[in-house]
């Protein structure tokens, strides 16, 4: 039974890795589609404009939950407005949001995340 439940998890680990790197790569592909770049910068730690936040490295669940929350805009619960990204966010489903959310979070960023 325990070579059994070895086999499970380590399978598991595989499968899950594998899911995650087709996660990244799908949200490439989606940050590209949906032209993230234009406003947050090529490498997503340098935007356009400095009141633009620098998103590369950012917590995925943060990235996330903000995205959802541009969704649902200001009349909504616990929304978010702007103009721009209240607009650059309506073409997006729930899957897309995932996938640019762990995209955004697998690359080097300029952010600091613990002092």
């Amino acid at each position: 039974m325990k070579k059994v439940t070895g086999l499970f998890v380590a399978l598991s680990l595989v499968s899950l890795s594998a899911f995650a790197s087709n996660s990244i790569e799908q949200g490439k592909i989606a940050a590209e589609k949906f032209n993230c770049a234009s406003c947050h910068g090529a490498d997503y730690s340098t935007p356009i404009d400095p009141t633009y936040p620098k998103i590369a490295g950012q917590h995925k669940d943060y990235l996330v939950q903000a995205l959802k929350a541009y969704q649902r805009g200001v009349n909504g619960a616990n929304g978010r407005g702007n103009a721009i990204m209240g607009a650059q966010v309506k073409a997006l489903n729930n899957k897309d949001i995932e996938n640019i959310a762990a995209y955004l979070n697998s690359l080097q960023g300029s952010l600091v995340l613990q002092k």
